[in-house]
Parts: structure tokens; C-alpha cells; sequence
């Protein structure tokens, strides 16, 4: 989960022209790490700590999905318009 919530980061990164490799690298691991950490603490404990880690970086998935998600229906939307726009100049 944290590694597929880096990888969607990135992606939001790069729409947003912001994509840094070294803080990609830095956020797949770190998060994945701490993620498995958890899941030994959460062992060792006797306690379901990993259930947090799944929590919330579900919780940014679906937010950087969310993100991706309306990034592409815009610019369909747009490129919808466009051609609409270009049928109507040509009728005209």
C-alpha cells in the first residue's frame, strides 16, 4: 500500500509540474519502510498497528486518484468544448 501511495504521489507530482525524483525515491522507500515497522511493532506488540498504516495511505490513494481522476476529466472536458466550439465556427 504505501509504495502504490508513493507511486500515485508521483503521478500527481508530474500533472502538477512539481515532480522531484529525489523526493519520489525518498517518500517510496520512507513510506514503505515505516509501513513494514508498523507491521513488526504491531507483531511484537500483539496489536493490529499495521491496520493505521493500511488506513491512511488507502486514505491518500483514494485522494491522489480523486486528483488524477479530475485532472483528466478536465482536460476531456476541455477538448470537448473545443471541438464543439470548431463544429459551431464551421456552421456558421
Amino acid at each position: 500500500m504505501a509504495a502504490i501511495d508513493s507511486i500515485f504521489g508521483g503521478i500527481v507530482a508530474v500533472m502538477n509540474g512539481k515532480f522531484d525524483f529525489k523526493i519520489f525515491v525518498s517518500g517510496f522507500f520512507g513510506n514503505a519502510i515505516t509501513a513494514m515497522l508498523l507491521t513488526y511493532l504491531g507483531i511484537k506488540l500483539n496489536v493490529d498497528i499495521y491496520l493505521a498504516a493500511i488506513v491512511v495511505f488507502v486514505g491518500r490513494m483514494f485522494t491522489n486518484l480523486s486528483i488524477i481522476r479530475r485532472h483528466y476529466i478536465e482536460k476531456w472536458s476541455k477538448k470537448t468544448e473545443q471541438k464543439d466550439k470548431n463544429i459551431e465556427e464551421t456552421k456558421a
